[in-house]
């Protein structure tokens, strides 16, 4: 009976250890960075932020949402107003692979599977040659449920985001609510 337990015991022990293990194996996606630019840990807290608007492209679905500040700004009247956004403002873009949602009675999309997480910073001391502005996008891997940087340096992005220049750089307005 004694060597039941033993075993018993051992068998647990290693079972919450390997389990264990793989949970603190997974992913710290805070200490994720594009190289020569923005960091994951930046945005921290992302996930709570207020939604500006959403966005649809073929095949995909995004959710956009700001920080307190550029909610504010945007409130604000800008960029409609003519004023450029102020420093610190922050955005962040999650896309999804869509599908048709099964349950509903009429045709509607939603999201299915993570496909990426972007983020914009408003910055003009640390990214002066993009008139302030950085951009950050981390492709997701669904098999491994892990992140990794695509492209490099904060300037990624900014080349498309020029067609708005005068739009302070962002292509998303605030619509109503």
């Amino acid at each position: 009976m004694r060597t039941k337990i033993i075993a018993m015991t051992l068998i647990v022990a290693v079972s919450l250890a390997v389990f264990g293990g793989i949970t603190f194996a997974q992913q710290d996606r805070y200490a994720l960075k594009v190289p020569d630019g923005l960091t994951f840990s930046e945005f921290k807290g992302y996930d709570t932020w207020e939604d500006i608007a959403v966005s649809e492209t073929e095949g995909s679905v995004k959710a956009i949402l700001g920080n307190p500040t550029i909610i504010r700004a945007y409130k604000d009247g800008i960029p409609d107003n003519g004023k450029p956004f102020p420093e610190g403002v922050k955005i962040v873009k999650i896309e999804w692979i869509k599908k048709k949602n099964p349950v509903s009675p009429y045709f509607v999309e939603i999201p299915d599977t993570l496909k990426t997480v972007s983020f914009i910073e408003k910055d003009s001391s640390r990214f002066p040659n993009t008139h302030g502005w950085a951009f950050a996008q981390f492709d997701y891997d669904t098999g491994s449920k892990t992140f990794k940087p695509s492209g490099t340096g904060s300037e990624c992005g900014y080349a498309c985001h020029t067609r708005v220049a005068a739009k302070d750089y962002i292509f998303t307005a605030y619509p109503p609510r």
